[in-house]
């Protein structure tokens, strides 16, 4: 079992790598005009595809209420895995970017690339995370949507149970009028455990988009509120595994 275990994270590697390399040259193209960075999100989009198709792994994507549209949202999330990024580049609709670890941008090929595109930050930096929020607020003056994990990183020891979230992602929000969206992730600390780096278990992938939570006439007072709102959205379902 572990050297098929082996095999398949070889292969799960090569099925990560391989369409990344195929976009590189485009990512970097579309990263050089603002009115061209729409088509990234595309690509993010035929990437995490493409790889789950590749791993045979079938993820399924319910939705509560309508699909989200192409308007400004800030997305917030469950962080279990590095692949929640691949399943938050199928869900996250229109133009959008992800605020990321600084980390990220460490690593080879993907770094420059997140880098270029997307918003890092220090989460040990109040200046750090002071410009992300800058960067975030202009980003949805061009049209764009935040796609964040406001636990703060890959924290808790227990997938199941979600850490405290910052309050980065609901005081966007609230000053720029625009919806949360939560997401539920299942599964993919399973597939992808954060300890283990490159190792692949399969198992099937899920996740749940619920409905939009309004921010209209909210101010900074409710920050409070709506993070506990949110909290209790996303991780409501997974109290029910």
């Amino acid at each position: 079992m572990i050297f098929l275990r082996r095999i398949y994270s070889i292969w799960g590697v090569i099925a990560f790598g391989l369409p990344f390399l195929l976009f590189l040259p485009f990512f970097h193209l579309f990263a050089k005009k603002e009115k061209w960075h729409i088509y990234t999100s595309i690509l993010n989009h035929w990437w995490a595809n493409i790889f789950w198709f590749l791993v045979l792994i079938p993820y399924r994507i319910e939705y509560k209420g309508k699909k989200p549209n192409k308007s400004p949202a800030v997305y917030c999330a469950n962080h279990t895995s590095f692949l929640d990024i691949l399943t938050m580049g199928n869900i996250a609709k229109g133009d959008y970017l992800f605020i990321g670890k600084e980390e990220l941008a460490d690593i080879p090929l993907f770094g420059k690339m997140f880098k270029k595109l997307h918003i890092t930050v220090n989460r040990e930096s109040k200046i750090s995370a002071y410009k992300s929020l800058i960067k975030s607020k202009e980003a949805i003056d061009k049209n764009q949507s935040i796609v964040m994990f406001p636990e703060g990183g890959i924290i808790s020891s227990n997938p199941l149970e979600v850490t405290p979230f910052k309050e980065g992602a609901f005081r966007l929000a609230i000053e720029k009028q625009v919806p949360i969206i939560p997401v539920t992730i299942f599964y993919n600390w399973i597939i992808l455990r954060d300890d283990e780096k490159y190792l692949l278990n399969w198992h099937r992938g899920r996740a749940i988009v619920h409905e939009p939570v309004s921010t209209l006439g909210m101010t900074n007072q409710d920050v409070d509120m709506l993070k506990e709102k949110v909290y209790q959205i996303i991780s409501e379902p997974l109290m029910k595994i």
